[in-house]
């Protein structure tokens, strides 16, 4: 689980690559919890979590027109579900 804090001194392009991997992270997760008993079900939430923190500083950057324009979160999860 990364802080907020961490996530903020990261550029642009490093929160997309990281939100791609935590979505890949998620995804396959819940396919491991779908046909086995997981470790540690409490990573399906710090994943979920991380996934939030990355999408809402990407926002703050794009309303405060600091940081690129994500044109559309749901094209990222689709790239990511591709993989």
């Amino acid at each position: 689980m990364t802080k907020a804090s961490e996530y903020r001194q990261m550029s642009d392009e490093q929160l997309t690559h990281e939100l791609r991997q935590l979505i890949e992270e998620l995804f396959r997760l819940t396919v491991q919890a779908a046909t086995e008993r997981l470790d540690a079900p409490s990573n399906l939430r710090k994943i979920r979590r991380d996934i939030a923190r990355v999408k809402t500083i990407q926002r703050e950057r794009e309303l405060s027109g600091e940081g690129e324009v994500v044109e559309d979160v749901a094209e990222v999860t689709e790239e990511a579900a591709e993989v």
